[in-house]
């Protein structure tokens, strides 16, 4: 089986290296998609990578055992996204991984929208994650979908989330949907969910059928 990567924002597809080896040693072949949201807006990333997916669909080993895909924060948004115009008739993921994906708008992202360094850093990927309607224009998906959430606030950013729950980054209320299938809490801050073990540990047991 095949399993295609997508980073967070702000992040390369090096964030994801110790995710992949671990795949990759649990018989899964990994692989990784780039994008620059500082130099890129939503509608070039999403053509990309709606093209990746239609190659990956189609190349041998996804074509005998399929293949997942792997999103990290906003890459699990640009991946919602892409598969929401994937064309029909192309094969579609078995599974979704998204470790710390918002479902709605960031309400940090709504907070930072108005600063110079974020507009310059996150431009239309930025714009896409506070806009409530724009959001709210991605679909749920048909995929069976497992939400890694994390639990580890950060010290400096926790007057943003109050007591509720939250990785530093994203609140739990932000990651939820009611067509998840599956949802796993773990005690990590947002940035460490692609290189933890127990994160890869939690998706090879869901692609080996395990039910915990």
């Amino acid at each position: 089986m095949q399993a295609l990567f997508v980073h967070g924002l702000g992040r390369t597809p090096l964030s994801g290296l110790p995710l992949m080896a671990r795949l990759r040693r649990g018989g899964v072949r990994p692989l990784a998609f780039g994008y620059g949201a500082a130099w890129e807006d939503v509608a070039a990333i999403r053509a990309r990578l709606v093209r990746r997916l239609v190659a990956l669909a189609q190349s041998g080993g996804a074509l005998e055992q399929g293949y997942v895909v792997i999103g990290h924060s906003l890459g699990g948004v640009l991946l919602r996204d892409a598969l929401a115009a994937l064309p029909a008739g192309v094969a579609r993921p078995r599974h979704v991984f998204l470790l710390g994906s918002p479902q709605t708008a960031s309400r940090l992202a709504r907070a930072l929208r108005d600063r110079w360094v974020f507009r310059a850093w996150t431009r239309d990927c930025g714009r896409l994650l506070g806009s409530a309607q724009r959001m709210a224009t991605i679909g749920a998906l048909a995929e069976p979908t497992t939400s890694i959430v994390g639990t580890r606030s950060l010290p400096l950013l926790r007057r943003w989330f109050g007591g509720e729950a939250n990785d530093g980054v994203v609140a739990a209320s932000e990651v939820g949907a009611p067509w998840i299938t599956d949802e796993v809490r773990v005690p990590l801050s947002h940035t460490w969910l692609p290189s933890s073990r127990q994160v890869s540990e939690l998706i090879l047991r869901r692609l080996r059928g395990a039910a915990t």
